[in-house]
């Protein structure tokens, strides 16, 4: 494969979701001749999550710019540190710091709505006791999730979630690859899965170019691709060769 110097977009999902969540975003990235991949993350934890998408980037011949959506922020910023990974992009994310977990992250600001609307289950573990695993209740899952997208689109999201393990809240980041890469960060204003406060607050620290989308839900890049497929182009030609 002929190596390109058009950086390839990794879309990083969040918890609650898939990649289908990127769809709008992948249809006008492609539009612009921009290659993409958009990879299942396993949400079973942190260290184990960003080295699954760190090995999807470094396959990857030529320039990555990752993409991370909520969690899939967390994510982002420690597969961040991959050779070829030349920046990173948040959105509606967590941008942790080194060393730093989400819920100590989260814990600085007011909860917001989702951490009332979590329901726990257990999954099996090999050799080990089952483990926790968290989803939204389906009858908030709307408001707290996609308040801005269509009723008859979030009755499907609710019931095809994607289930985070627990042990995600409490694993700390092993690097901050934002020290060292290039940053953007969509913000959701309308968040009430997590408090945009915490989004402004790891964008600003991360000292990553800012683009604020008022009234957002979490699930902006359904409800608004363009704008967030807008950022993702900047930091593409920003990075671009």
């Amino acid at each position: 494969m002929t190596e390109s110097t058009t950086p390839t977009v990794v879309l990083v999902h969040g918890a609650f979701a898939d990649a289908a969540s990127w769809s709008g975003v992948i249809t006008d990235l492609q539009q612009h001749g921009i290659p993409v991949v958009a990879p299942p993350n396993p949400l079973r934890g942190l260290a184990s999550d960003a080295a699954y998408v760190a090995s999807v980037a470094a396959q990857i011949d030529g320039p990555v710019v990752l993409v991370g959506h909520s969690y899939g922020g967390a994510i982002i910023t420690v597969a961040g540190a991959t050779e070829n990974v030349v920046g990173l992009v948040y959105v509606a994310a967590y941008v942790l710091e080194e060393g730093e977990s989400l819920g100590e992250l989260q814990g600085r600001f007011p909860e917001p709505p989702l951490a009332a609307s979590l329901r726990q289950a257990f999954y099996p573990v090999v050799g080990a006791e089952p483990a926790v695993e968290l989803t939204i209740a389906p009858d908030s899952f709307p408001h707290v999730f996609a308040a801005d997208v269509p009723g008859e689109v979030t009755k499907v999201l609710a019931v095809a979630q994607r289930p985070l393990a627990a042990q995600a809240f409490t694993e700390t980041a092993s690097t901050a690859a934002w020290k060292t890469k290039p940053s953007w960060a969509v913000i959701a204003g309308a968040d009430q899965a997590i408090n945009p406060d915490v989004q402004r607050f790891g964008a600003k620290r991360a000292g990553a170019a800012v683009v604020e989308v008022a009234g957002a839900s979490h699930a902006v890049a359904l409800s608004h691709p363009k704008e967030v497929s807008d950022v993702i182009r900047e930091a593409v030609r920003a990075t671009s060769a």
